[in-house]
């Protein structure tokens, strides 16, 4: 939910931002208050009635990332401790937001994750936060600015997420927090599945860990059953099966697991090669052609501690060991959002609501 806008009919600029935010209650605010009539129109969308209330969300991080809980009370205090304001930022049962995303894990001789990340250029916050909120060292692309999309830490944890194509909400958290949760309190992957296991997430979402042993996973989580360890090292869109087939359609799931379970089957494929392939089609989506494109291709090194973002035409790598801050500007093409098939509907506790 950027602060970026079209600077014209067909294109938009976006600018990256690499930010320290070593004292996020400090360095958040002028990010937050860049940002938050965005996210406030995101958050209200379906009425302030529609969104659980404050006891509710600060009951539900005590409960389940009481280690987190400080941090994000403290940012709460710091952007004017508003009630609405302290509701947004727990992430606790927000509006549901659909995208798609193509992730791989990879340690053949290097431990990463690649992966691109696919969603309306102007509808993201555009930037990698430095930061340490429980004290670990993380580097991550925030989203809502304290959940995380993708990132590493400095036990050598790379984490990345994908929605997972199954049209049901629940109670729970949105996964950025939880992964930046993650982040912030696991080393390995064994600690992240455990997490995965016994926080309750509001959507089904796909999520890939890798850390500096080797050790990989591809999670599958959702809001009305465990989570699954799903056995692969690639996904895109679904948890094993097509169960939202308008979706699958929409972002042509199926054709990019494809492409992508035959890259795990080239011996000869390296990193480099496996990135490259990430910034073709189908992988990558352009924005030009679709109102979901892909915004960055991301490569998560567990090992080194850094994120390198990837566009066809260049990249920006950004290291946790030397982080320095910086202001990257993307242009990118622009198409009108398509109708979307009225069908798109999320089963609900309360019923069914038509999204779109």
């Amino acid at each position: 939910m950027n602060a970026n806008s079209a600077i014209g009919p067909t294109t938009a600029e976006l600018s990256f931002r690499a930010l320290a935010a070593w004292c996020p209650e400090r360095d958040l605010v002028e990010l937050f208050e860049a940002s938050w009539p965005a996210y406030r129109r995101y958050f209200l969308r379906d009425g302030e009635a529609a969104r659980p209330t404050y006891a509710e969300c600060h009951r539900a991080l005590q409960e389940h990332m009481p280690e987190l809980a400080p941090a994000i009370d403290a940012i709460c205090e710091s952007v004017g401790g508003g009630d609405l304001q302290s509701r947004f930022l727990s992430h606790w049962c927000p509006p549901p937001l659909f995208a798609a995303c193509s992730m791989m894990t990879w340690t053949r001789g290097h431990n990463a994750i690649v992966r691109n990340y696919d969603y309306p250029p102007l509808a993201i916050d555009g930037a990698v936060l430095a930061s340490a909120f429980t004290g670990t060292r993380v580097l991550a692309m925030s989203d809502c600015l304290v959940g995380a999309l993708d990132g590493v830490n400095e036990h050598g944890l790379a984490v990345a997420l994908a929605f997972g194509g199954r049209p049901v909400v629940g109670r729970g958290f949105g996964i950025a927090l939880v992964l930046r949760y993650v982040l912030e309190c696991c080393a390995t992957v064994v600690e992240a599945i455990d997490v995965l296991k016994r926080v309750p997430v509001h959507l089904a979402y796909n999520v890939a860990l890798v850390d500096r042993s080797g050790a990989e996973a591809i999670v599958y989580v959702s809001p009305d059953r465990g989570a699954i360890v799903s056995g692969k090292t690639t996904c895109a869109n679904r948890q094993g099966q097509t169960e939202w087939p308008e979706h699958a359609a929409f972002c042509a799931t199926v054709t990019r697991e494809h492409t992508l379970n035959a890259l795990t089957h080239d011996p000869t494929l390296t990193l480099e090669g496996a990135t490259g392939r990430f910034l073709l089609q189908p992988l990558f989506r352009p924005t030009a052609q679709s109102s979901w494109g892909t915004v960055y291709t991301s490569v998560c090194d567990a090992d080194a501690g850094e994120i390198t973002l990837h566009w066809p035409d260049g990249s920006w790598k950004l290291s946790l060991a030397e982080f320095e801050p910086g202001v990257l500007t993307r242009r990118f093409g622009l198409v009108p959002p398509p109708p979307r098939p009225r069908d798109f509907r999320v089963a609900t506790p309360g019923g069914v609501s038509v999204i779109g």
